[in-house]
């Protein structure tokens, strides 16, 4: 079972428009549904010179080739260095440099020849933005400049877990196509065939979304999983200047991407299930850990912990700057203790 088939619809109207394309398209839905797997199997059929008769890349003809090789000339890729599938730095070179988490101006800029030239292939030509959100205002408003004067045979194709971040005049220059959550039957299916264990765990952690449950299978991502939730799960006794220590540990010893933002977002849906406990509603993600959340939840304060829910979303943003990382822990955890009730 492919992407394709997870997102049939999409792709169906995803192909709809190949007779006649807009100069840009938006993909938005949450992460880890495959929105950039989808919209690079779509500019892989807009390049392709052998399409299948089902519409797909065939896999086989030089341009396909090329895009396998990343090295296709109509084709540019803008992501953050971060995510960039070709760093693969040693550990001493990790340790002196940290990845950009955004898509720089100078990714941007780096655009101009290419933007100005015919196209080799005499065929299309594709920018794939991921995710999009990771412009900054300097950045997105030079990319502004391409997308309000359309270049012809030239296609935008932006992807966005957050489209509210953009600027409303990227957005509006765009055709937003939503990437709407596959059915949860298919995305176990799909779990299964990709050789997930206990498939519908993990797709209920990841709130439905089946390529970010395939990611908790990683070994660094259970484990700071595992960290946050042993802090967490204390509840009234969790002190929080230990608790910062241990988790800020974790995040130190963690080689993948963005580990505080990732934090928060775990958080966030610790702090979510806790508030539907609290209200005797049944919980959203952490469906196998329900005893201890409802446990957990006793002793909180049901409108602090709304209040906190909304103050994550704060934490969230602030994390994507550089910061200090023991010092942001200590300030969460300090007022992660003060949603409980002391006895």
């Amino acid at each position: 079972m492919s992407i394709i088939d997870l997102h049939r619809e999409t792709w169906n109207r995803l192909a709809a428009r190949r007779a006649q394309l807009p100069h840009a398209l938006l993909l938005s839905g949450q992460r880890g549904i495959g929105k950039f797997e989808l919209a690079r199997r779509f500019a892989e059929s807009l390049l392709c010179e052998n399409l299948t008769s089902a519409g797909e890349a065939c896999g086989t003809c030089p341009a396909c080739g090329w895009l396998a090789q990343s090295n296709h000339p109509d084709f540019r890729l803008l992501q953050p260095d971060a995510l960039a599938e070709e760093e693969a730095e040693s550990e001493e070179a990790s340790r002196t440099k940290k990845a950009s988490q955004q898509i720089t101006i100078g990714q941007v800029r780096a655009l101009d020849d290419f933007l100005h030239v015919g196209t080799h292939r005499h065929g299309a030509r594709i920018i794939l933005i991921n995710p999009a959100e990771a412009m900054n205002r300097a950045t997105a408003n030079s990319l502004l400049k391409s997308l309000e004067e359309p270049i012809p045979n030239t296609l935008f194709l932006l992807v966005s877990n957050e489209p509210d971040r953009l600027l409303p005049t990227i957005r509006s220059r765009c055709q937003t196509i939503p990437v709407t959550q596959p059915a949860p039957s298919l995305a176990t299916e799909w779990l299964r065939q990709s050789g997930v264990d206990d498939a519908e765990r993990w797709l209920a952690l990841a709130g439905g979304s089946p390529l970010l449950a395939v990611e908790l299978g990683a070994p660094e991502e259970r484990i700071l999983l595992d960290a946050l939730i042993s802090q967490m799960s204390r509840g009234k006794n969790i002190d929080p200047i230990f608790a910062a220590g241990a988790v800020d540990k974790v995040l130190k010893s963690e080689k993948g991407v963005a580990p505080l933002k990732r934090l928060v977002e775990w958080s966030q849906k610790w702090l979510f299930d806790l508030l539907l406990a609290s209200e005797g509603l049944p919980l959203r993600y952490f469906v196998t850990q329900a005893p201890l959340i409802k446990q957990t939840a006793q002793d909180a304060d049901s409108r602090k912990l709304l209040a906190f829910n909304r103050k994550a979303i704060q934490y969230k943003a602030q994390c994507e700057q550089p910061l200090n990382s023991r010092l942001f822990l200590e300030d969460f955890f300090v007022s992660y203790a003060a949603l409980f009730r002391m006895t």
